[in-house]
C-alpha cells in the first residue's frame, strides 16, 4: 500500500494539489516526510511498528511526543475541507441559480426542474446539505456548455 500511495496517489493527487494551492498563495511548501531517506527506512519497518490496533504512524508519535504537547498527539485527524456549503448559499448563489434554472438547462432536459428546485429551497434554508450533489449538477451542466 505504501508503494501504491508513493506512486499514484502522491503525485497523482495529494502533491498536485498542495503545489497548485501553494503557489497560487505564493508559498514555497516542504515535504519533510517524503525524503528519500526516510521513505525507504520506513519501507523496511516492519508492519506491526507502523499500526498497531486502533492506532497508525506509531514511530512518529513516539518521536513527536518529545517535542508535542500530548492533546494535540491524541486530537483526530482534520482535512481541508472548502465551505462548498456556505459557498453555494452566498457567493456562489446567483450562479447556481442562473446555471441551473436556466432555459438551456431545462430544455437540456437530463435534470428534473422540480427537483432541483426542492433541492437548492432545501440547501438554502438549511433543512439539508445538498452541496455535494449541487456543485455535481453546476459542473455537469458547465461541462455541457464547454462543448462545441
Amino acid at each position: 500500500m505504501m508503494r501504491l500511495d508513493l506512486m499514484t496517489y502522491l503525485p497523482d493527487d495529494i502533491l498536485v494539489k498542495v503545489d497548485r494551492m501553494s503557489m497560487a498563495c505564493s508559498l514555497e511548501v516542504r515535504s519533510p516526510f517524503l525524503d528519500h531517506r526516510l521513505v525507504e527506512f520506513m519501507a523496511r519497518v516492519p508492519t506491526r511498528q507502523k499500526f498497531r490496533l486502533g492506532q497508525s504512524k506509531v514511530l512518529l508519535r513516539q518521536v513527536a511526543r518529545k517535542y508535542v504537547p500530548e492533546e494535540i498527539l491524541k486530537r483526530p485527524k482534520q482535512g481541508f475541507a472548502i465551505p462548498l456549503a456556505g459557498w453555494l448559499k452566498e457567493e456562489l448563489r446567483p450562479w447556481m441559480e442562473d446555471v441551473l434554472f436556466s432555459p438551456t438547462c431545462r430544455e437540456r432536459g437530463y435534470f428534473r426542474p422540480d427537483a432541483i428546485r426542492s433541492m437548492v429551497d432545501h440547501h438554502l434554508a438549511g433543512r439539508r446539505d445538498y452541496s455535494q450533489q449541487l456543485w455535481a449538477l453546476l459542473v455537469l451542466e458547465s461541462w455541457f456548455r464547454s462543448r462545441p
